[in-house]
């Protein structure tokens, strides 16, 4: 694994002593990203800070695309939100669009041309009776190299959330239809991907139903508030690592969208061991890339076959009486 922070530049390590460099490595968390020799599959895994501009939004993001394709990753994960963030309901709501819409199809256009396979976590979806209800999906979709739509899994677990003690209140589902089912892994080329978005990341059931199902890798595109990122985001990233040893790749918002909202940032990577292999900080947009060695996933399993030793389904729905 190699990782990487957004404030390291390739110059000013070179200028630096030897003394230096060692003392800037030992002491931050990532360290300096390097273009990608490997045999394992790269991927790039993407901070941003969307606004209500859409076009400048599309053109931060193919930026990171092309710098991304360019280190050597063959997919990217773009986070929640990643096509804009509103500043009110009906912002949010006005800009919406189609899956075939304008957005998508621009994308698919992109993972064709740069030959990458794409995570879209978070697009905002209109739905299927929009003419009559005006509601959106919250919608993440995985497109292939060659342009094609693959999978679609639209959130099921819809951030309803009054904290105001942190300043937080958000209603999601004022506007948001919460999926109907989780949807199958993606075989891509970095391993099965296991599709959650942001509040998913809260429900450990979701997490093992894609491992059930032969995910390697699980995906938490997000935007997460500062106050509940900086309580839980790492915490809760890590466990589901931990239980479900799969890789956990969770591209996110960071920084100031607009006067009423900001996220936390912290795009972060984190191997089948619960080790955060990659973060982005809180600082600014960027990535981090992430060799994706599948034998680690086969070693952790193998040495601590967690998923032998589960019971069975009516094992955790009862409850003995009996007192000693």
């Amino acid at each position: 694994m190699f990782r990487c922070n957004l404030g390291s530049s390739v110059k000013y390590l070179a200028s630096l002593s030897a003394l230096g460099r060692h003392h800037i490595l030992q002491n931050s968390r990532c360290f300096l990203c390097r273009m990608s020799t490997s045999p394992n599959p790269v991927a790039a895994v993407c901070q941003v800070t969307a606004t209500p501009d859409k076009e400048a939004n599309f053109t931060g993001c193919k930026q990171l695309l092309e710098e991304a394709r360019q280190r050597g990753a063959c997919m990217v994960f773009l986070p929640e939100g990643f096509d804009y963030i509103g500043s009110s309901r009906e912002e949010t709501l006005s800009m919406s669009e189609p899956l075939g819409g304008d957005i998508i199809s621009r994308y698919t256009q992109l993972a064709r041309k740069l030959d990458l396979w794409l995570s879209l976590g978070g697009f905002h979806e209109r739905g299927h009776d929009w003419e009559n209800d005006r509601r959106i999906y919250n919608s993440h979709v995985i497109i292939n190299n060659k342009g094609d739509i693959l999978s679609v899994y639209r959130k099921s677990h819809l951030f309803d959330v009054e904290l105001p003690e942190k300043g937080v209140s958000l209603k999601e589902s004022a506007f948001t239809i919460p999926g109907p089912s989780l949807v199958p892994p993606v075989q891509t080329p970095i391993g099965k991907v296991g599709l959650g978005i942001c509040y998913d990341l809260r429900f450990p059931e979701l997490s093992l139903a894609l491992q059930r199902h032969g995910a390697d890798i699980l995906t938490y595109p997000s935007a997460f508030t500062v106050a509940t990122g900086a309580a839980h985001w790492e915490v809760l990233l890590r466990a589901r690592a931990i239980e479900t040893q799969c890789f956990v790749l969770a591209a996110a918002q960071v920084g100031r969208h607009h006067e009423k909202r900001s996220s936390y940032g912290h795009a972060l990577a984190v191997d089948p061991w619960g080790e955060v292999v990659g973060d982005c900080g809180r600082e600014k947009p960027g990535m981090v890339l992430v060799e994706v060695n599948l034998d680690k996933v086969s070693r952790t399993r193998k040495n601590m076959p967690v998923q032998q030793h589960r019971r069975d389904t009516a094992f955790y729905h009862s409850m003995s009486q009996t007192c000693l």
